[in-house]
């Protein structure tokens, strides 16, 4: 029985002075509340553009003289969505709408407001995010954070624990080969899932093939190294795709990942930028759904990639599509580096 997702839309709370929301960047609680943005503020990445979209001055324009749509390319398990936007010229919105599957709302029919327009609906679709203008209107957009769910209706957007924040319930060490078994794993007093030592391998008891993963995470050194695999074929070692724990960069660029990058999946597409820092705690959101993947580190889009690789039962030799478990990797001997709110939720087989 496939779950669905559920199209959800948030008042935005109020919020201090010191904690508004900077262009197309989350504040700190929006980060650790798990919101991510579809819009970078620098470009159309993650979406598919067909007609009029440019960005400028931090903003996203949709439309112009041709009917224009865009089409998020990943799908998340329901969201609850913040709309921000106003008209190019500072009418009324004569046309056009934003959807989720059969999911929508008219601009031309929402009242405006500066900041955070609520959309709400009670729906629960699985589907991209799309906008449609049509030709004669330009829609302007400075944030559009969602908040992935787990779809169940009537319940706010959120995701199942997987760590319970006081013991390894639910998990278990990796000894498929008993010579990379060094790392030590351990819960400490705020609740964190501490890995030290390395190499080693916690896994999840819990499989997914199509899901929605969020994390945080923290590496009490400098270019540590971990990720967090999924779509592992059980009882091997690591033996699937890698969300990659890197924050080291070349050239003072943060274009120019060490290593692929935090957010990236390891050795099959780099982040596109590293926005993450060691010692300092970062939420990384991983979206697998089908040949599709996507990763966002504190909300911003690392990764929008497509596996085109023909299909295999071991995904270090093509697509796996195929369930699997989860596991956190330790490692190296420098390990030392710490997880909390750990949470997944499954989606819907395509």
């Amino acid at each position: 029985m496939f779950r669905t997702l559920a199209l959800l839309a948030l008042f935005a709370a109020p919020v201090r002075a010191d904690d508004k929301p900077k262009p197309n960047a989350l504040t700190a609680k929006e980060i650790a509340d798990g919101w991510i943005m579809l819009f970078d503020g620098e470009s159309t990445f993650g979406w598919k553009v067909e007609g009029d979209a440019k960005v400028k001055d931090g903003e996203l324009y949709v439309g112009g003289e041709k009917p224009t749509k865009l089409t998020s390319t990943g799908s998340l398990c329901g969201v609850a969505l913040k709309l921000s936007y106003r008209t190019a010229d500072g009418a009324p919105a004569k046309g056009g709408r934003i959807s989720q599957g059969e999911v929508f709302k008219e601009f031309a029919k929402i009242v405006q407001e500066k900041n955070n327009m609520p959309w709400t609906s009670g729906r629960q679709v699985a589907a991209p995010i799309v906008i449609d203008v049509p030709a004669g209107q330009t829609i302007v957009f400075d944030r559009l954070p969602v908040q992935p769910s787990n779809g169940d209706r009537g319940t706010p957007p959120v995701l199942t624990p997987l760590f319970n924040g006081k013991d390894l319930t639910g998990w278990k060490v990796n000894a498929a080969d008993p010579k990379r078994m060094a790392s030590k794993w351990s819960v400490t007093k705020d609740g964190e899932l501490a890995v030290k030592d390395g190499p080693g391998d916690l896994v999840c008891e819990k499989e997914f093939a199509n899901f929605v993963l969020q994390f945080e995470c923290k590496t009490n050194g400098k270019a540590l190294n971990s990720g967090i695999f999924f779509r592992c074929i059980p009882g091997q070692y690591q033996n699937g795709y890698e969300a990659q724990i890197q924050n080291a960069y070349k050239d003072d660029d943060r274009t120019k990942p060490a290593d692929f990058g935090t957010g990236a999946i390891y050795r099959r597409i780099a982040a596109r930028r590293v926005v993450s820092n060691d010692n300092e705690w970062f939420t990384m959101t991983v979206a697998a759904n089908g040949k599709h993947i996507s990763t966002w580190v504190n909300g911003y889009q690392t990764v929008d990639w497509t596996d085109d690789r023909k299909e295999n039962d071991n995904p270090r030799q093509g697509y796996r599509a195929a369930k699997g478990p989860l596991s956190i990797q330790g490692h190296d001997p420098t390990t030392d580096i710490l997880f909390r709110n750990i949470r997944a939720s499954e989606l819907p087989a395509k």
